[in-house]
C-alpha cells in the first residue's frame, strides 16, 4: 500500500515499561515508523528514545512536538541527542499546536502562531548544519547558539500543518506536512499544497482508527473526541475551510452557548465515520488505502481505547500486509 506505514506511540493506558513487547512485535509485524504526540501524557522524546532501543529498524516521529514549548535550543538539543542515538531515523515533527496547550496548560502566549513556526523551521535548520546562530526572528532573537551534538544525519523537518499557509510552508521551507483530523477525501485538498514544492515532500497523516463493528459505540465515543478536538479555534477555521460549516455549524453554536452535551450530540453521524476509520480491519484497511490514494505517503495509525478494543489485537489487525 505505502512503502511507510506508522503507528503511534505510547498506547494508551499501559505504563511506558511495560510497551517494550507490543513496540518490538510492530517491527516484526511490517511496522516501519513509530510515531509520538505531545499533549497532556509522555513527552514526544522519551517513548521514541526507548523504541530507539527496543526496535532499532523502526524510524522514529513526532507527530507533534509544539513550537512554543521549548526553548529554541532546547527543542535543538532534544531532536539532535535523539539523531545522534538513533542516527539516520528521526524525524522531527514540529507545529504550533493549540491555544489550550500553550497558553492555557503552558501559560505561554500564543501569538502568531505561523511566524512561530517559520521561525523555529529556520533556527533548526541553521543549528542542525553546525552554525553558530545569531539572529532576531521575528518572534524569538538567538544570540551565540551552537549545538554541540552533530548526529550523522540531522533530523528530517516536518511542519503539523492545517490550512494553506501552513501547508506552504511546510513544503516550502521543510521536508513535508504532518496533518491530522480530516477524512481521506480531504487529503486531496490539503497534499497538493505541500507537492507543489516537490514529489519528494513527505506527507504524514495521523489516522484515528477504531476497529469495531460496533457502530454505536465507535460514534458515541467518537463525539467526544471530536467535539474535544474541533472546537478548538484552530481546528475549527481548519474545518470552515474544508467546507463542513453546514455540517458542524450546530456544534459550534452550542458550544459557544456553554451547552456541552447538546454541541457533541449535534455531530452528525457522517462527520464521525469521515474523521474516525472504524468498521471490520478489512474496512479499516480499506479505508485507510483511500488515504494512500489521495496523497499520504506515511499513514500514521492512532488507535483510539474506546470500550471493546484491544488496543493489541488492533495493531495486528492493522498490519501492513
Amino acid at each position: 500500500m505505502t512503502e511507510r506505514y506508522g503507528m503511534t506511540i505510547p498506547f494508551d493506558g499501559v505504563p511506558l515499561f511495560d510497551q517494550q513487547d507490543w513496540i518490538t512485535e510492530l517491527a516484526d509485524l511490517g511496522y516501519t515508523d513509530v510515531w509520538s504526540a505531545e499533549a497532556n501524557g509522555a513527552d514526544a522524546f522519551t517513548p521514541l528514545a526507548l523504541a530507539s532501543v527496543w526496535a532499532p529498524r523502526l524510524r522514529l516521529g513526532t507527530a507533534i512536538v509544539p513550537a512554543y514549548t521549548r526553548g529554541p535550543a532546547c527543542l535543538a538539543q532534544s531532536a539532535a541527542s535523539l539523531a545522534d542515538a538513533a542516527p539516520g531515523r528521526v524525524v522531527l515533527g514540529i507545529g504550533s499546536s493549540s491555544n489550550v496547550i500553550v497558553e492555557r496548560w503552558n501559560g505561554i502566549a500564543f501569538d502568531k502562531p505561523y511566524q512561530r513556526v517559520r521561525d523555529t523551521v529556520r533556527f533548526l535548520r541553521a543549528a542542525f548544519g553546525g552554525e553558530k546562530v545569531n539572529e532576531s526572528y521575528e518572534t524569538f532573537a538567538v544570540s551565540g547558539f551552537k549545538l554541540g551534538v552533530r548526529p550523522a544525519e540531522p533530523p528530517k523537518l516536518l511542519v503539523a500543518a492545517l490550512r494553506e499557509g501552513m501547508l506552504r510552508l511546510a513544503g516550502r521551507e521543510a521536508d513535508g506536512a504532518i496533518i491530522n483530523w480530516l477524512s481521506a477525501d480531504d487529503v486531496a485538498t490539503v497534499a497538493p499544497i505541500v507537492k507543489q514544492f516537490g514529489d519528494d515532500k513527505e506527507i504524514v497523516a495521523r489516522i484515528f482508527v477504531a476497529p469495531s463493528t460496533d457502530a454505536d459505540t465507535v460514534r458515541a465515543f467518537g463525539r467526544f473526541a471530536i467535539s474535544a478536538y474541533l472546537n478548538v479555534p484552530v481546528y475549527a477555521q481548519f474545518h470552515e475551510w474544508l467546507g463542513r460549516s453546514e455540517a458542524l455549524g450546530e456544534m459550534w453554536s452550542q458550544w459557544q452557548a456553554g451547552d456541552r452535551k447538546a454541541a457533541t450530540a449535534a455531530i452528525p453521524d457522517r462527520v464521525i465515520d469521515e474523521l474516525i476509520v472504524h468498521g471490520s480491519p478489512e474496512a479499516c484497511r480499506e479505508h485507510i488505502a483511500r488515504y494512500v490514494a489521495n496523497g499520504v505517503d506515511t499513514p500514521a495509525l492512532a488507535i483510539l481505547p474506546f470500550p471493546g478494543i484491544d488496543q493489541r489485537q488492533a495493531m495486528r489487525d492493522l498490519a501492513p500486509r
